[in-house]
């Protein structure tokens, strides 16, 4: 999940706070309330901007924009989802979709889609739920693997390793270096268990393979069970920075940039981070590290910025309309250049001349393999994640086998569905 920026002051986030009740005026201007998390993310003013691009394009439509973090952002459309007085136009993280589809809170896309004859092969990907788009994912924010390229030539490493059997000698002799330097870092928390997610089960979808079977969980298949095993490995020769079953993304992102782990799975929204917090730190990213012998597509994990329309909207048109703007290829590119993130509309391409030159390498990765997050769309997602943390940490602290672990976990998930 995306939100660790956000963190920065913005106005309060309100639902259901439109002037008129139907959110239009007496001039019959419509105002659309657009809830999301991204103004405080990206340059002051860039998302303004584009909204008034959008005004311009259509008169009679106003956008008010209801900004806030992350946190702030999911506790206040939850409230909206179960008062039905959810934004017209909401910011979506795809952990929350199933959720909001049940309560009928979002409204279906297909049908202004197909009543607007629009071509949907132009979007990267559309969130369904029993043949029902709910979302759209606007940009999107991978998470390759960071290094540190000082720390790894000081080991003996000329490159960022791209087998798991390349990755463990590369801890290991990061781990060797001295007694506060940890070959790889790992976020645990379960209080906020996207660490499941981005650095979990990215090394099952970094060489191809799947947790879910026909929609519903696969958590003992070989894939799985070889991913966790080799995490168990890493633990077990100590590899694994200090502190990791209470660690949370922004704590992970802190001993990279402070240079006290060698590697991490990160998001490129914090490459700018990093560069700002240590300009002289020497980094670089790559592909997930694959099982050895894998030739085949490799999956990078993602968090999308998502976007959809409240079934409760009084103007689910005009909503169509601001999500078509957005959707469009010279929007989509603009905002995944002022993002640092790749477009949703995979004709878009972002603009990296201006850019950290790791991001090129990173859409070079990303076009070469496929955007993979299975926990998308998925009933109660973040509560999925946090049955699996919860099972791992007992057999990682020795207190159970890893088959059991994932027999555990699967019992747990199937129980959700």
């Amino acid at each position: 999940m995306l939100g660790i920026l956000g963190a920065t002051a913005a106005i309060s986030l309100m639902v259901g706070c439109s002037g008129a009740p139907d959110g239009g005026d007496s001039s019959g201007t419509v105002t659309l309330e657009f809830a999301q998390w991204w103004e405080p993310e990206l340059p002051a003013d860039a998302l303004r901007g584009l909204m008034d691009e959008f005004e311009a394009d259509n008169p009679g439509i106003k956008v008010e924009l209801l900004s806030g973090p992350y946190a702030s952002t999911k506790e206040q459309l939850f409230a909206g989802a179960a008062a039905g007085t959810m934004s017209d136009v909401v910011g979506l993280d795809g952990a929350w979709i199933s959720d909001f589809a049940k309560q009928g809170a979002l409204a279906d896309l297909s049908t202004p889609m197909d009543d607007a004859d629009y071509d949907d092969s132009q979007l990267a990907a559309q969130i369904e739920l029993d043949g029902s788009t709910y979302m759209i994912p606007v940009i999107n924010f991978v998470y390759p693997m960071f290094t540190n390229d000082a720390l790894l030539a000081e080991a003996g490493i000329d490159s960022p390793p791209s087998t798991r059997s390349e990755f463990e000698a590369a801890a290991n002799a990061l781990n060797d270096l001295d007694s506060t330097t940890s070959g790889w870092v790992l976020p645990l928390s379960a209080e906020a268990p996207n660490g499941i997610q981005n650095d979990v089960m990215s090394w099952v979808w970094a060489s191809g393979g799947s947790m879910l079977k026909d929609g519903k969980p696969d958590l003992t298949n070989d894939d799985v069970t070889s991913a966790i095993d080799y995490i168990k490995g890493l633990w077990d020769d100590g590899v694994i920075a200090p502190g990791a079953l209470t660690m949370k993304e922004q704590d992970k992102v802190e001993e990279f940039t402070n240079g006290r782990v060698g590697m991490m799975i990160d998001s490129l929204a914090h490459i700018n981070l990093i560069r700002e917090s240590n300009p002289d730190l020497e980094f670089s990213v790559s592909a997930l590290p694959a099982v050895d012998g894998f030739e085949g597509d490799r999956g990078i994990p993602y968090a999308a910025w998502g976007i959809g329309v409240s079934e409760s909207s009084d103007h689910q048109e005009e909503a169509w309309k601001l999500v078509e703007f957005m959707m469009s290829k010279d929007t989509n590119s603009t905002l995944s250049t002022l993002a640092n993130a790749f477009p949703g509309n995979n004709t878009a391409e972002p603009d990296f001349s201006q850019s950290d030159d790791l991001f090129k390498q990173a859409f070079d990765i990303y076009s070469s393999g496929y955007p993979a997050n299975e926990f998308v769309g998925l009933p109660v997602a973040e509560q999925l994640m946090r049955e699996f943390d919860e099972e791992l940490q007992l057999m990682l602290t020795g207190d159970q086998s890893v088959n059991d672990m994932l027999s555990n976990s699967q019992e747990k998930w199937m129980g959700e569905f």
